[in-house]
């Protein structure tokens, strides 16, 4: 008997240590709500952009564009004046999850420089996936703002009236076998 209790309590923890981690888990990977609309979609955690075309870092987490100029990386909340012209939506973004890639900005020049001019990467903005629907710049955010309180009004008024929904208890029938006058 003793040994049963001894096992049950320790599958018992395992498993609320193992929901724990991978809450934790959850919790520190996920940023698909601040993702830019021009990165590519089908990521729940990205770190840094490289943009290969204009050869320059793009920092998620404090949104900052990250490049060289005159030797010195600047962390800028935009691009330079002389990628006025550039369209994020169309180029090609990698996604890295390193810390401070900047720092090895030549091995992301070699190791990415084929997919410069590459036009055929699906994006964040075009997605029909609902994961990124909870960014606010997504198109259809609106629409899944109003679903997501609609279901929150349904679990609402699900919490308020338990039961038949009549308040009056539902055992009347079993009292009398469900025969007859109530």
């Amino acid at each position: 008997m003793k040994k049963i209790l001894v096992i049950t309590l320790l599958l018992l923890s395992w498993i609320v240590v193992q929901k724990a981690t991978a809450q934790l888990r959850v919790g520190l990977n996920l940023n698909v709500g601040i993702q830019p609309q021009w990165g590519p979609d089908g990521y729940d955690h990205v770190s840094y952009y490289y943009i290969p075309d204009i050869d320059v870092f793009y920092n998620v987490a404090s949104q900052q564009y990250i490049y060289e100029e005159g030797g010195r990386w600047v962390f800028a909340p935009s691009l330079p004046n002389r990628y006025d012209n550039y369209d994020l939506y169309r180029g090609y973004k990698v996604v890295v999850n390193a810390k401070t890639p900047y720092r090895r900005a030549n091995t992301y020049r070699v190791k990415y420089a084929r997919y410069k001019d590459n036009h055929q990467q699906h994006i964040i903005r075009d997605s029909h996936d609902s994961r990124y629907f909870s960014n606010v710049n997504h198109p259809q955010h609106e629409q899944w703002e109003r679903e997501q309180k609609q279901k929150k009004g349904n679990n609402h008024e699900k919490e308020n009236h338990p039961g038949n929904g009549n308040n009056k208890g539902g055992d009347r029938e079993h009292k009398n076998g469900g025969k007859g006058k109530h």
